[in-house]
């Protein structure tokens, strides 16, 4: 049995400017960290006793023979790819819900990607992972989704990551103080709107319209460099950040009337007149985490005004996609 953890990510800055579609021309850098809330990958062998080949267990169970007719999209083409022949069972398991705007698909993938090729005996790179798994979401299931959440999920960590022209990234770790790190880690606030959504929806219209909306991505773009002095800079005040991320939240919607809902910035206004500096919706839009940066001392207050929703309290920078588990002892070779 191989069991693979790998953490879910907030965004803070960037965002959009991911896409191939942008950086491929323009380059593109966002800025953002690792949390330690997992998605956990098990992968065995599945014995030749039953009537079905594979079992895949996830929010759903699919019992099948073959791998084109898996209807999960990662599962199907992550197995096609590395040319599973073997059967297999596996199973998905999460720290939060999945379309919540955690990168939790990209993690799933990576996840998967690395069970896999421990399920082969081989030990991979971080760069190696999040390049196939973006290769696997955006050229072979062909969804509409950026290379940011896929690079954090392998590597882990409070990085800056930049996106070149030729499709390269580069992954910097954000040095700062340990005192910085931890000032930044408690004006986090993450609370579940309980509205899922699904990514692709939104990213596609967002695609589609990146040529008319340069103006808001460069801005997006620029303010990775603001994050990264006001998180650098000795005599900086971490609450500009929360500042920068409501100016990020304020273009962010001017780029497609789905980003947001009535009820998401009923939710966001209350937050911000209980004492919020900042804050925005996490991934695409329209539903999921929404990330609020609250002084200490606010939060209470903020707590208070949003009573109906769920507050996920997390630790920021941890570890990428780890094998946890490996015990390959009676695994059969692929």
């Amino acid at each position: 049995m191989i069991i693979c953890r790998t953490p879910f990510r907030v965004s803070l800055f960037g965002g959009g400017t991911d896409h191939p579609a942008w950086y491929l021309d323009h380059g593109g850098s966002v800025l953002g960290t690792t949390i330690n809330k997992y998605c956990y990958l098990t992968v065995r062998s599945l014995p030749p006793f039953f009537e079905h080949k594979h079992r895949v267990v996830y929010s759903k169970i699919e019992l099948i023979n073959e791998i084109p007719d898996i209807v999960h999209p990662s599962v199907r083409a992550c197995l096609s790819e590395m040319d599973i022949q073997k059967g297999l069972e596996i199973h998905h398991d999460g720290d939060l819900p999945a379309r919540s705007g955690l990168g939790s698909s990209s993690s799933f993938t990576v996840g998967l990607l690395n069970a896999l090729y421990a399920y082969r005996g081989e030990m991979v790179s971080s760069k190696m992972l999040a390049k196939e798994a973006i290769r696997i979401e955006q050229e072979v299931i062909q969804e509409a989704v950026g290379s940011q959440d896929q690079v954090w999920a392998a590597y882990g960590g409070i990085n800056r990551i930049n996106f070149s022209h030729d499709g390269s990234f580069d992954v910097q770790p954000v040095v700062i103080t340990p005192e910085r790190r931890t000032a930044l880690n408690d004006h986090m606030m993450l609370f579940f709107t309980g509205f899922a959504r699904t990514a692709a929806v939104v990213e596609a219209e967002k695609i589609a319209n990146l040529g008319s909306h340069k103006t808001q991505l460069r801005a997006l773009g620029a303010m990775v460099d603001e994050g990264m002095q006001i998180l650098q800079s000795p005599n900086g005040d971490v609450t500009e950040i929360g500042e920068l991320l409501n100016e990020g939240w304020r273009l962010k919607k001017e780029m497609s009337d789905k980003v947001t809902t009535g009820a998401i910035d009923e939710i966001y206004d209350a937050a911000m007149g209980a004492g919020a500096l900042g804050g925005k919706l996490l991934g695409a839009g329209g539903g999921g985490f929404l990330l609020m940066f609250v002084a200490p001392e606010n939060q209470g207050k903020v707590r208070e005004s949003l009573a109906d929703l769920t507050h996920v309290t997390i630790k920021i920078g941890s570890p990428g996609s780890r094998i946890v588990v490996y015990e390959p002892d009676g695994l059969e070779t692929c």
